[in-house]
């Protein structure tokens, strides 16, 4: 059956209203939250699963990439750091970088890069602790489906809750979803990842009294030309689809490691898809990696390369809104950049880079266009965060 169906027109009641509305749990989401309540903001952050962190927790992509460049330098600060070390609050639970964290000196820290294996659980919990005590007011269960537009920017976002429709009116928006689904909701101009995402099926296990990550799968293998199957990560049907294949992986694996390990036994397996780059912004500036090391005069913060030592690149504010919206910013997986800076830029430390410069832009202005980008960049340089490469 296709076709469709029509229907009634309805009032949507308003259930509040803010300064920022943040829809987006992950870690972009997370800082751009944090930065807007820290500048005075009345800030709701909306999310659609029941934990914050996305692919970072319920996706158990569990490894807080470097903060540094490769060559024992350090290039995010702010927010990026301080989640970093959120996250290992309780201990590391792996790729602990004595040299970065314990005082190490300039020889030690080129010889390891500043990254850690965290808890999913612990740190999703810290996390909303975190911005609950900074008055930040965090929904859950909502399902972003429609925006409210008048005049060039949103007026309020949609929702589709446990009690039906609602709207949340702001002034200011940031879509952290992932997805540009704000953005696409709102008719900004957007781009999907053409080459798609390979199946990935991440999850813990428990072995003879040992406790750790099982990467199963493509892990972030874009380039890959094989014949392997691909997901847009932008269909019900395919969406579903991947995940049945990746729970078919975690149970051949874990039955295959029974065959030699019989006290082995899958603990925790992804509560979302692990998909990586599916829909983003296109922005008044589209970021690429071709000019690393190159300063920019509108730069919002810095990002080192996760995949090899040396590169850093300037984030321009031009790369956090488009045209269309005047009051909306993307910021993490959604921001605009080349493909290939996509892979860059996707991961968690630039995420909140990119969240802390959307959150603390979001608190200032409504009309990003023409934000005094002098006064972002010192709020931004006041609160940690490096802008020069």
């Amino acid at each position: 059956m296709s076709g469709y169906i029509e229907e009634e027109k309805q009032k949507v009641p308003i259930l509040c209203d803010c300064d920022v509305l943040v829809v987006g749990g992950g870690v972009a989401g997370i800082a751009a939250a944090l930065a807007a309540a820290r500048h005075g903001a009345r800030v709701v952050l909306a999310e659609r699963e029941f934990l914050l962190g996305g692919l970072a927790t319920l996706g158990l992509v569990t490894i807080y990439l470097p903060l540094c460049d490769g060559m024992g330098n350090q290039v995010i600060f702010g927010i990026g750091e301080e989640l970093l070390k959120l996250s290992i609050k309780h201990g590391a639970e792996g790729k602990y970088p004595k040299a970065w964290l314990d005082g190490g000196n300039p020889e030690e820290r080129k010889a390891v890069r500043y990254e850690v294996q965290f808890n999913p659980h612990l740190f999703a919990i810290e996390a909303e602790r975190l911005l609950l005590d900074e008055g930040v007011k965090i929904l859950y269960g909502v399902l972003a489906c429609a925006t409210s537009v008048k005049d060039g920017k949103i007026r309020s976002v949609i929702f589709e809750t446990k009690s039906g429709r609602v709207a949340i009116a702001a002034k200011s928006f940031v879509d952290a979803t992932g997805d540009a689904d704000i953005c696409r909701l709102a008719d900004a101009k957007t781009a999907v990842f053409a080459k798609k995402n390979l199946l990935a099926a991440w999850y813990y296990y428990h072995r003879d009294g040992a406790y750790g990550l099982k990467i199963l799968g493509s892990a972030d293998g874009i380039y890959d030309d094989t014949g392997a199957e691909r997901y847009s990560g932008l269909d019900a049907f395919e969406i579903s689809e991947m995940l049945y294949r990746s729970h078919e992986q975690i149970l051949f694996d874990v039955l295959r490691q029974r065959e030699t390990a019989k006290q082995y036994w899958p603990v925790a397996v992804p509560a979302i898809p692990q998909l990586r780059m599916t829909r983003r912004l296109e922005g008044v500036t589209v970021l690429s990696d071709e000019h690393p090391h190159e300063s920019l005069e509108t730069s919002v913060g810095l990002t080192g390369d996760w995949r090899r030592s040396g590169p850093v690149y300037a984030i321009p504010f031009e790369a956090l809104y488009g045209k269309e919206i005047k009051n909306l910013l993307a910021a993490g997986r959604c921001i605009s950049v080349t493909d290939r800076m996509w892979d860059v830029t996707r991961v968690i430390p630039c995420c909140a880079v990119t969240g802390q410069a959307a959150g603390t832009a979001a608190a200032m202005s409504d009309e990003f266009a023409s934000l005094d980008i002098k006064a972002l960049q010192q709020s931004l340089i006041k609160n940690g965060v490096r802008i020069s490469p």
